[in-house]
């Protein structure tokens, strides 16, 4: 069965640069993921891992409303353009959903999240082992989501402790 969600586009470095570039807190770090707050969301809470040299991604609430998203920043992605609708598809261990990606400039550096109203789907991708991107060119990226269900429990400890 496919979910449509509406994919965004943001980016602004990788590891410290980009908590830095965000005013992230630390809140720890488990099982390859680091446990940050991001005062601009609400100071909702997100994991974070390194996927190669160029590539972070990210999982994260949005503190000020019921939104969540996985963002993944690529510096490699400079063929993305502010503004710009792309038709994309990412599927969570051989299950396939579809969205359109529009994308935007965070610094000088692109990069993709997968933004969604329904927070529950942050534990359905924490049950998986890898999630997979394709764009208009095929197949993007895969990112081990090994940990993620231990790294959402200290996320959500996190924002239950945020107020």
């Amino acid at each position: 069965m496919l979910r449509h969600f509406i994919l965004t586009f943001a980016m602004a470095g990788l590891t410290t640069g980009l908590a830095a570039a965000q005013d992230l807190r630390d809140f720890g770090f488990t099982e390859g993921w680091n446990i940050m707050v991001d005062p601009q969301m609400g100071n909702g809470c997100l994991i974070q891992r390194i996927v190669s040299e160029n590539s972070v991604v990210r999982i994260s609430y949005d503190a000020t409303s019921t939104r969540g998203d996985v963002t993944v920043f690529d510096r490699k992605w400079g063929q993305i353009r502010s503004g710009q609708t792309y038709p994309v598809r990412f599927d969570l261990d051989g299950q396939s959903y579809e969205a359109t990606a529009t994308g935007f400039q965070l610094g000088n550096v692109p990069g993709a999240g997968i933004f969604f109203t329904d927070r529950a789907f942050l534990d359905d991708i924490a049950k998986k082992r890898v999630i997979s991107i394709y764009g208009q060119n095929g197949h993007v990226m895969d990112i081990n989501l090994h940990g993620s269900a231990n790294a959402l429990k200290h996320a959500r400890d996190c924002q239950a402790q945020q107020g």
